[in-house]
């Protein structure tokens, strides 16, 4: 099995040939593709707080941070009470040609059963399929994933064998059942890869969490991020919802809310303030606790959405250095002021 490096890429081999040949990158190119997996790596412990939080809860965190949704369509449990937790590894099938059944490697060097070997308690394999009713497998398949307890399998395909499958104890999520036979209609070409799977990006390593709700993707580079502020969600929506409970008044006294933009003058914020709860309050960029502000660094569950955050000056200069230009024409003539009184500027604007 020939690996494309760095420097190279791989191409069909020549008719009559048996080796591939090596196609040198393309000029001022230092990699023909960019890195399938994030640099960083989502720990243990990590995955572990992701999840013990609703895929709500994921979804309001990332969208928060102004990241695309990673809510994966149509995506449902096989049976209820199903949850899965675990870092991808991913599986991409294209649709069948007779040269991919030939090159593909075959056998148990496929590379759907590369990607089972891969697999673990931590791990949920993601299988993105051609198409919402074609197979990526069924019991004998999936018996490999049982026996290593793998944490999940998740495809916007259908799967074969259902009551097999729930009696595996698998935690299956998948678009739906079929009884067609996959191989008819596609073939896996690519383990550990970038895929799109019902619509979002899914890199290996990213931590894939599923419930009754559906499946979301949270990618590593922002995983800590983005449980830092679903987490703090959370707690907020807790307290709000006994307060509803306790008040019997209607939410929108106190929900919906951004995190981050919570006044505490408003009635949220003096109910946070009540309880001892800390919170980002943009009105002076600062952290709110028990009625006190207190300005410096945050933690990025308290802090605004990217793009939101406001910036102030410690003091404002007597002039800027900037090229006005007065009179235009040949550069000989044209006159040019780089000392430029700075007009009055109130607080907040920039």
């Amino acid at each position: 099995r020939v690996v494309a490096t760095p420097a190279t890429r791989v191409s069909a081999p020549v008719a009559g040939s048996k080796a591939p040949v090596r196609a040198a990158a393309p000029s001022g190119s230092r990699f023909a593709t960019g890195p399938a997996a994030s640099p960083t790596t989502i720990s243990d412990e990590l995955l572990k707080k992701l999840g013990s939080l609703s895929t709500q809860g994921l979804i309001d965190g990332l969208w928060v941070m102004g990241w695309p949704s990673s809510f994966i369509d149509n995506c449902r449990p096989l049976a209820k009470g199903m949850k899965c937790v675990g870092r991808a590894v991913t599986v991409r099938f294209v649709p069948q040609r007779p040269d991919i059944g030939a090159d593909k490697p075959p056998g148990e060097n496929s590379p759907e059963y590369e990607a089972f070997e891969l697999c673990g308690p931590n791990e949920v394999l993601v299988m993105s399929s051609v198409g919402p009713w074609e197979s990526v497998g069924g019991d004998i398949k999936f018996l490999r994933l049982q026996q290593r307890k793998v944490g999940g399998l998740v495809t916007d395909g259908s799967i074969r064998d259902t009551d097999t499958l729930i009696g595996y104890g698998i935690n299956t999520f998948s678009y739906s059942t079929t009884a067609r036979q996959g191989p008819a209609a596609m073939q896996p070409w690519e383990c550990n890869g970038v895929i799109n799977c019902g619509g979002v990006v899914v890199r290996p390593g990213d931590a894939v969490i599923g419930d009754q709700d559906g499946v979301v993707v949270v990618p590593a580079a922002v995983a800590q991020q983005v449980y830092d502020i679903a987490h703090s969600r959370e707690e907020i929506e807790e307290i709000v919802k006994k307060q509803l409970e306790e008040e019997k008044c209607p939410p929108g006294k106190y929900y919906p809310f951004m995190s981050g933009k919570i006044k505490p003058e408003s009635p949220l914020g003096k109910l946070l303030t009540s309880k001892g709860v800390k919170f980002y309050s943009t009105s002076a960029n600062s952290m709110v606790s028990n009625g006190v502000v207190a300005r410096g660094g945050l933690p990025w569950g308290m802090r605004p959405a990217m793009g939101q955050q406001r910036r102030h000056m410690s003091s404002v200069p007597a002039t800027m250095k900037a090229a006005v230009v007065k009179e235009v024409g040949d550069a000989d003539v044209m006159k040019v002021v780089t000392d430029w009184p700075v007009p009055k500027i109130a607080d907040g604007q920039v």
